[in-house]
């Protein structure tokens, strides 16, 4: 037989370590997990694990993901997508809410079924990227919603928020008292959320106070190797369109970047954090997961038109001039890419905005979402 190469090997005991801390986890919960006891469950060693997982949080996380990622892999797309904003969120919502743990679950394994972070995020900047990332959220299913070729108005991102309350409200309820909330209630109850008269959102006080992007015209050579986590498809940066890459902590700026693009424009949002173990698995938890519920929910031509990159080792922004720095978290560069060249580059707060209205023809506001 021939001998495993070293990646190989790498590959198998995360692979073991993962199987055991998914059974740890189940059986104990999070805060009563031992890593003494899934080395035991994997028959390693200790350090084995800390190799492949920086600790507990790092390890839970992973856990969260792997069962994101097979999920979202599985989801069989529907024959054709809602035909209005009000059955997609309640078909969203009845995808969503087949977590629910039920009355015969341990509390461990009800609270993996959920993605619960009970608990588990007990840092500021932890529990700041979880908001912004919620926001993130929001808009894609927003983009989901309402696609780019519809008659764009700031107004669906609300209620799409919402929707997300509501879920994580009945998911928090049902960690302590599985069985209450019935779950087709809910579901009306989020299609009804499309009905509700929120107004447009004013636009952030900042914005006309966001320095215009810099014309360049220099060539453009993206990393490779980098995939759209939407489509699953590689992601090749190259395109004619507009690059975001935003720390963790500034997701929310991407919303400005897709309204005020063109409705031609490819864009892109890379993703980095200066924390990819914890802060990174985070992030690709929440996005991952909603992106399963989509995908069992429209089709593949409805799914948002954004593109969503993971730049874990921060190739994107060293590849734009901007070599890796102490706080990824609150990065904010962006690029307008045409015929090979950035033809426009901005950093800072609102450099997707910048960047996406680079010589627009329409000084007004046009909107993506």
């Amino acid at each position: 037989m021939a001998r495993l190469t070293r990646a190989q090997q790498q590959e198998r005991t995360r692979a073991a370590v993962l199987v055991a801390a998914r059974q740890e986890f189940a059986e104990c919960g999070y805060a009563e997990a031992k890593i003494d006891r899934i080395a035991e469950r994997a028959e390693l060693t200790r350090g084995a694990v800390y190799s492949n997982f920086t600790g507990k949080r790092a390890l839970y996380l992973a856990v969260l993901v792997d069962a994101a990622e097979r999920a979202r892999d599985a989801a069989e797309p529907p024959a054709e997508s809602p035909d209005s904003v009000g059955q997609a969120l309640g078909s969203f919502a009845r995808v969503w809410l087949e977590r629910l743990p039920f009355l015969g679950d341990t509390p461990g394994s009800g609270h993996l079924q959920l993605r619960s972070l009970s608990g588990v995020l007990g840092t500021g900047p932890a529990r700041a990227a979880l908001a912004e990332l919620v926001r993130f959220e929001a808009l894609l299913l927003a983009l989901a919603l309402e696609p780019r070729s519809a008659v764009r108005r700031a107004g669906t991102v609300r209620p799409a928020g919402l929707a997300l309350t509501l879920l994580h409200g009945a998911a928090g309820l049902a960690e302590n008292a599985p069985g209450v909330g019935d779950p087709f209630d809910l579901a009306r109850a989020a299609e009804h959320l499309a009905g509700i008269a929120l107004g447009d959102d004013p636009e952030p006080p900042h914005l006309p106070y966001v320095a215009p992007a810099r014309s360049t015209e220099v060539p453009w050579v993206p990393p490779g190797g980098l995939r759209d986590e939407i489509t699953g498809r590689p992601a090749g940066l190259g395109d004619d369109g507009v690059v975001v890459v935003l720390g963790v902590g500034r997701l929310s700026a991407a919303e400005d970047a897709l309204r005020s693009a063109q409705p031609d424009d490819e864009v892109t949002i890379v993703v980095v954090t200066s924390d990819p173990a914890e802060t990174g698995r985070l992030a690709r938890l929440r996005i991952v997961d909603l992106v399963g519920c989509l995908r069992r929910v429209f089709t593949a031509d409805r799914l948002p038109r954004a593109r969503v990159v993971f730049d874990d080792t921060g190739a994107v922004p060293a590849a734009l001039g901007h070599p890796p720095a102490d706080d990824l978290d609150l990065t904010e560069i962006a690029v307008r890419v045409r015929d090979g060249l950035i033809t426009a580059h901005a950093t800072g707060r609102g450099a997707g905005y910048a960047a996406a209205r680079h010589h627009s023809p329409d000084p007004g506001r046009s909107g993506a979402v």
